[in-house]
């Protein structure tokens, strides 16, 4: 009962504080909160178990080829086929294939990301249906008919749950032709990978993968392979074994796995793969907001010091009285719950919209972010964080001896502070370097998304719109196909507001998949040191295309009607492609042929191709450009479009009504979709990098005005308890100026320990963790320079109030009250 007295005195005593009480509830707030809602987006996204059955066992099997810049090149029917046979390790492989299919009969015919798998990845991802079932072994083999099931996602939010879904026909259009399916089930909840499919297809959906180029080419990797571990055995049992069979391959195949190409084989587990992007990026923020918390509890432990050494009168006098230390530390604990409960209940409210905020932040790097709430578990961790502060602050103050309460008792505590003031100046300086860190990064951040915001492509991304056209091949032959394209263009082109139309195959930063084809070539006159062939992205364009984008032809003359099949095959290429095969040299009409093993897969031919031009560069692979060897091929001659770019007078998106409209006016199932400008499409590639500039410069700008609080504080007690030192000194002559100088000075000294200490923890932090995170973007010297020149000005500003204050002591009085 004597304790809840001391719980009712400290909520009145803080009443009569409240900006105190306010003030440091707010502020444990941010630092409880920051990290409630960190930890349920890490535990959500890290720690959480997938839905899979036996997850422990999962295993993602990966190929790469750094030689050639593949750093996933996934397999070929025929390399799966030999990792598979004889495995002890590995008791199932199953496989899949990213490809697009245009869905014709659940409702709007639409293009929808999808995937194609053998009868064994649903038995070896451990997933079940919810509805109806799943694919297994007797839907291989080409004479299966051809079986779809939706995911979770898709049949929820696109069919609302229609469980008469099952059994509907449907028509799934590709690149590669068209296949009747029927709905067999729906996927249970889980984690999509390797992408957000929302429907995934038995193999003989696609013509393509049935073909003889699929089955038998080696160098025709497009295909993902995971795998289920056997009982009793360890993931590095079976990378072990993976690598001695991976070995044994490319042993029987030098001409395929070349030394230089550096090709290789692991495997990890599920889970860990699925997590690799946002793995870092997740443990960084929750790190930046440990760091935000250290600074709350400094600056919350300055506050309640500074008022219990303004409280040493009473404390003397209550201890005079007979009052034992343990009553006084309880009295002192009462009042540091009563702050810190009502700071996590205060960070149980501002958690809830920052995990919301989070949670769309995190799932740019992982699915699993999406819809996520705060998880009411980890309020339990807040409240215990409470209770460790409310005990740290109780037990921060020094109490008043009962054998000598003189200064106590006539009012001269604060003169005896000493160690008190030491505490407060140590608190403040621990915000400081927490601060520094925060801002080092944050600078970091910034400077990126500022040389992201300077680089500009070298076409007119602000007015061209790119309009997603996918293949419509249903009773079509190639030559339809190709007319039907041809029609569109003439047709658009003739609207109002349109300035040109091209064609195009892939859209620049949208699709990486499509935008990162390349090839290897041979060029007439030119050879590479090592004697290997060159290697350059390929892209397929319509005539116009380069003038459509508002791009130059540096030399030479831009594709015709006349580039067809059957006729001269010609390419154009990038200056810096020229500039590499023929430097100082004209390279026009000189000739070139692809020699990539893979060409025969896909239907482009080897022979010799003339150079007909040579363009600027588009690097439409990154974001901050780099050298592009690229090689542009007519679309007419080998390859098939599906992507519209309109270059508008005005506001291209105007446009859209109009162009949809004439397109289903010639085939109302034709999907016209994503229609954006290039400009709107590199924002969002940006946006990423955008959330992480503003989510950790809204960390340091928050621990910053933390700590410049901090500083404020320290400067004041320091001040109120030095009021008769600043006395003396002005009577003995000293000006207002020199009292301002020694406590600016004061504020400048702390701020630059806080600093000096930030640089060797920085400095040390960065050089231990690039060694376990490889993609970690060190902070060069102006990002130090620059968090430092703010930490010293923030600290100056801090110090001015107090400094200025300290300045209009008027020495008699503060002679006369001691």
């Amino acid at each position: 009962m004597s304790f809840l007295r001391d719980l009712k005195i400290a909520v009145r005593s803080l009443w009569r504080a409240r900006a105190l009480w306010i003030t440091v509830a707010l502020t444990l707030a941010l630092g409880i909160g920051a990290n409630a809602a960190i930890f349920s987006v890490v535990r959500a996204v890290l720690l959480r178990p997938l839905t899979n059955r036996d997850e422990d066992r999962l295993l993602y099997v990966r190929q790469s080829a750094p030689g050639i810049r593949e750093e996933n090149a996934g397999f070929s029917v025929p390399e799966i086929k030999d990792i598979g046979s004889g495995l002890k390790t590995i008791q199932e492989l199953g496989t899949f294939s990213e490809i697009d299919f245009t869905v014709v009969g659940l409702g709007t015919p639409r293009e929808i990301p999808a995937g194609v798998v053998d009868g064994n990845y649903f038995h070896v991802m451990g997933l079940s249906p919810v509805l109806g079932r799943l694919l297994g072994p007797g839907d291989d083999g080409p004479n299966a008919a051809g079986a779809v099931v939706l995911t979770y996602h898709f049949w929820r939010n696109s069919l609302h749950s229609d469980p008469s879904v099952i059994g509907e026909t449907v028509r799934l259009e590709s690149s590669s032709g068209a296949r009747g399916a029927t709905v067999v089930g729906v996927l249970e909840p889980s984690v999509p990978y390797p992408v957000a499919t929302e429907i995934i297809a038995n193999v003989v959906t696609s013509p393509h993968h049935l073909s003889a180029t699929m089955v038998t080419g080696r160098e025709h990797r497009m295909t993902e392979v995971f795998a289920r571990l056997a009982p009793g055995r360890t993931v590095d049992g079976a990378r072990a074994e993976l690598e001695t069979v991976y070995a044994a391959m490319m042993s029987a195949h030098p001409g395929v796995y070349k030394p230089e190409d550096h090709f290789k084989i692991d495997v990890t587990r599920m889970h860990d793969q699925i997590n690799s992007r946002a793995n870092t990026i997740l443990w960084v923020l929750f790190a930046a907001s440990g760091l935000l918390f250290v600074i709350a509890s400094s600056n919350v432990a300055n506050l309640v010091l500074a008022r219990t050494v303004r409280r040493e009168s009473e404390l003397a006098i209550r201890s005079a009285l007979g009052a034992s230390k343990g009553v006084l530390r309880r009295s002192l604990l009462a009042e540091s719950l009563v702050l810190c409960v009502s700071g996590a209940l205060a960070a149980v409210i501002l958690a809830v919209p920052m995990v919301a905020v989070l949670g769309k932040y995190a799932s740019r790097f992982s699915v699993r972010a999406n819809d996520m709430k705060l998880d009411f578990s980890l309020v339990w961790f807040g409240i215990a964080l409470a209770l460790v502060a409310a005990v740290f602050l109780a037990y921060i103050p020094r109490l008043p001896s009962a054998n000598a309460p003189q200064g106590g008792l006539t009012g001269r505590g604060t003169r005896v502070a000493g160690g008190s003031s030491r505490r407060l100046r140590m608190f403040a300086v621990t915000q400081i370097t927490a601060s520094f860190l925060l801002l080092a990064g944050a600078c970091v951040l910034m400077k990126t998304l500022f040389v992201l915001e300077q680089m500009r492509p070298p076409f007119d991304s602000a007015n061209v719109l790119a309009v997603n056209l996918p293949v419509m091949s249903y009773g079509k032959t190639p030559q339809q196909i190709n007319e039907f394209y041809r029609e569109v263009k003439a047709r658009v082109a003739s609207l109002p507001g349109v300035e040109h139309v091209a064609e195009g195959f892939s859209t620049p930063w949208r699709e990486e998949r499509e935008g990162s084809i390349s090839f290897a070539f041979a060029a007439q006159g030119a050879r590479r040191q090592d004697g290997q062939d060159f290697r350059a992205i390929f892209r397929a364009v319509s005539p116009g295309w380069f003038q459509t984008m508002g791009m130059p032809i540096l030399n030479g003359r831009d594709f015709n009607d006349g580039d067809k099949d059957g006729n001269e095959r010609v390419v154009i290429i990038s200056q810096s492609l020229a500039n590499m095969l023929y430097p100082g040299q004209n390279a026009v009409n000189r000739k070139m042929w692809w020699t990539d093993g893979v060409i025969k897969f896909i239907g482009i031919s080897p022979e010799p191709r003339r150079i007909i031009a040579v363009v600027p560069d588009i690097d439409d692979e990154n974001i901050i450009p780099a050298p592009a060897m690229t090689i542009y091929q007519p679309i007419e001659q080998e390859w098939v479009g599906g992507r519209l770019f309109v270059r508008a007078r005005q506001d291209p998106y105007a446009l859209v009504p109009a162009i949809s409209q004439t397109i289903h006016m010639m085939s109302a199932d034709q999907p016209v979709e994503k229609a954006s400008t290039l400009g709107d499409v590199r924002a969002e590639v940006l946006t990423p990098d955008k959330l992480n500039a503003i989510v950790f410069g809204g960390f340091a700008a928050v621990a910053l005005l933390i700590s410049v609080v901090g500083v404020a504080g320290v400067l004041a007690f320091s001040v109120s308890g030095r009021t008769r030192e600043f006395g003396i000194r002005m009577a003995l002559g000293a000006l207002p100026r020199n009292i301002l100088t020694i406590v600016l000075t004061e504020g400048v000294v702390m701020a630059s320990i806080g600093v000096g200490v930030g640089l060797v923890v920085g400095f040390g932090l960065s050089r231990a963790i690039s060694k376990y995170v490889a993609v970690l973007h060190q902070p060069g010297a102006l990002a130090f320079v620059a968090s430092a020149v703010v930490i010293l000005g923030a600290a100056v500003i801090a110090s001015a109030v107090p400094a200025m204050r300290a300045a209009r002591v008027n020495a008699v009085e503060a002679l006369r009250s001691e």
